[in-house]
């Protein structure tokens, strides 16, 4: 940490906005008050703002490192839009979900053969290297001028964006089916719920994600974070 660059370890179930706001009232709090002039004159005490922005979204159900920029650092953001990525990911397989995660309806998928590890090599060797990945219409993405997961939510079919990504590594860590847990090397804009869905598509059993940890953001590691509680932060 400095101050322009703090480290969080996201927690389950709050959102990386949820988690700015908390630091940012943090923050704010911390820097204690300051005197304003209003419009009528009159001289006010006011909480100072402190500035706080976050360098990539994890969903909520994910946990794991949010770069955070503080202060004037903020005006940072664009050096960190294009760094690369470490995850660690449990692909739940023989079933769907209608977000490609926990938080969406999951589908069980009936009569099928359970694939071996070596099945699972094979198919996970498939998707090492540069390949095109269509954006989940869960996700933040604009779509004429709409979020696509609003659209999602409000039952609006679109037709969602293919991207070229780069997977440089995908190392199989555990298998025990029905689960399947990977750590992935991957370049900014790589999503994992979309690699899970085709991790499963491929060995023809479904597949979606059940857990996400973001481990590596650059050069930065989840081992340098801090807990919101670390920070004085109720999560």
């Amino acid at each position: 940490m400095n101050e322009e660059i703090l480290l969080v370890d996201k927690p389950e179930g709050i959102s990386s906005f949820g988690v700015v706001a908390r630091v940012r009232r943090k923050l704010s709090e911390e820097a204690g008050m300051v005197s304003v002039k209003g419009k009528d004159g009159v001289v006010r005490e006011k909480r100072k703002k402190v500035k706080v922005g976050h360098t990539g979204t994890l969903d909520p159900f994910a946990t794991g490192l949010l770069v955070l920029l503080i202060g004037k650092g903020t005006k940072r953001a664009n050096e960190f839009l294009k760094l690369d990525k470490e995850y660690i990911a449990t692909v739940r397989l023989g079933a769907t979900s209608t977000t490609g995660d926990p938080e969406g309806e999951v589908t069980v998928v009936r009569d099928v053969r359970v694939p071996s590890r070596v099945d699972v090599e094979k198919a996970v060797e498939k998707f090492v290297g540069e390949t095109e990945q269509r954006v989940p219409s869960y996700s933040a993405v604009k779509i004429n001028g709409e979020r696509a997961y609003k659209l999602a939510r409000a039952g609006k079919e679109v037709e969602m964006p293919v991207r070229k990504v780069r997977i440089d590594e995908i190392e199989i860590l555990d298998y025990k089916w029905p689960d399947l847990t990977i750590r992935c090397q991957v370049s900014s804009g790589t999503y994992i719920r979309a690699l899970g869905e085709d991790i499963g598509k491929e060995l023809g059993v479904g597949g979606y994600l059940t857990a996400l940890r973001r481990t590596q953001v650059g050069e930065w590691r989840i081992e340098e974070a801090k807990r919101l509680e670390e920070l004085g932060i109720d999560s």
